[in-house]
């Protein structure tokens, strides 16, 4: 099936993240006389069917989505390969063709943007660098790591996120695009999100950041790199982050939770995804166990203070829940809120779920804290 085109980098940076990646970032822009505010945008979101089997308690703005996701009929992530998973539509797609077809105004971006790669063991990544247009810093400055099971999305699928924390917080943020599964087997993903970390601890002048003010953030697999970060650096005894934003981690291998069984078949992400995430990035299953992965099983101790985001109609809720009450156990400072009616992937879906704005908020209050 042929992707969806965006041509509106605007769109793109404001309007959502999501879990799988398109190989395009162009997209038709909306003129039109008449637009909508944020709060009657997400009024006119109405889905045109009854709430899904696996989500009876979605929130109608939620399910737009989701329908309009489900209505390009691309194949189950799970049946495909990892070249043909990244060319399937994205909830970026959908929450694009919604702002689209809702004539809903996305504001100008509040941050200027620029590209670095980075030299990493084997190779190079890529850092995409949001700098507030306001302000001469030094700035405090978030090191983000996107979503996508380690194997699809790229830096484009999440900007939204990274963009918002960007604005929101009045920071630098600095998002990593990690080597991805399977070309890049367990554990390079992590070691390159470690890299970037130290490179930015290193050329955080240079970034006109404050060195002293560095935090981590990510969703999904992004939310595990994130924490892995954190134990790292205690590990390597370098400085840790001020504060951890872990958005729907994944965080243990166990796919017979509660949450699992419940939205074994939700959408966007599903339990066989999951399982098909874990067999392209790990080596072998027993690596599973590995405390990068299952984070439930590391040493927590002396991590920092933590924010943990879980959505009701996850797979991965209980994965949340999990590591926050194992951070508790091991004295660190953690703060959770969980959002109902909404699926994985949601954060960065605020310009059309007020679940999302509503999150966004939260987690930039709680990193403007932290850098206090």
């Amino acid at each position: 099936m042929k992707i969806r085109l965006l041509k509106n980098t605007a769109f793109l940076l404001t309007g959502t993240m999501l879990l799988f990646a398109c190989n395009s970032n162009t997209k038709t822009t909306v003129t039109s006389d008449t637009t909508l505010t944020d709060s009657t945008a997400a009024a006119s979101l109405k889905p045109a069917g009854p709430p899904p089997e696996w989500g009876k308690t979605i929130k109608p703005e939620m399910q737009a989505v989701i329908e309009k996701l489900s209505s390009y009929g691309d194949k189950p992530i799970e049946t495909l390969s990892a070249t043909e998973a990244r060319r399937n539509h994205t909830p970026t797609n959908a929450v694009m063709d919604l702002i689209e077809e809702n004539r809903i105004t996305i504001p100008a971006p509040m941050v200027d943007t620029t590209g670095k790669d980075i030299a990493v063991n084997g190779g190079k990544i890529h850092l995409r660098i949001y700098t507030p247009k306001t302000g001469n810093g030094p700035f405090p400055l978030i090191v983000y790591y996107h979503g996508g099971g380690f194997v699809i999305a790229n830096l484009d699928v999440y900007n939204a996120s990274a963009q918002a924390l960007a604005e929101q917080v009045g920071a630098i943020v600095v998002s990593v695009a990690y080597r991805l599964a399977p070309e890049n087997k367990f554990p390079i993903a992590h070691n390159d999100a470690f890299a970037a970390y130290e490179w930015v601890i290193k050329n955080a002048f240079d970034l006109k950041g404050d060195p002293g003010k560095i935090a981590v953030a990510g969703e999904s697999a992004g939310g595990n790199l994130a924490a892995n970060v954190s134990v790292m650096a205690r590990d390597k005894q370098i400085m840790i982050p001020v504060h951890q934003l872990l958005v729907y981690p994944i965080a243990q291998a166990d796919m017979n939770t509660l949450s699992y069984k419940t939205y074994e078949k939700a959408k966007p992400l599903n339990k066989a995804m999951m399982g098909w995430f874990t067999e392209k990035y790990l080596n072998t299953m027993i690596e599973a166990q590995d405390p990068k992965i299952s984070l439930v099983n590391a040493n927590l101790k002396s991590l920092p203070p933590t924010t943990i985001i879980t959505a009701e109609i996850d797979p991965l809720h209980d994965d949340g829940v999990m590591l926050a009450d194992k951070l508790k156990a091991a004295g660190v400072k953690v703060y959770s809120k969980n959002y109902e009616g909404v699926t994985h992937e949601f954060f960065g879906m605020a310009a059309v779920v007020p679940e999302a704005k509503a999150a966004q908020a939260y987690a930039a209050d709680q990193l403007k804290t932290a850098f206090k």
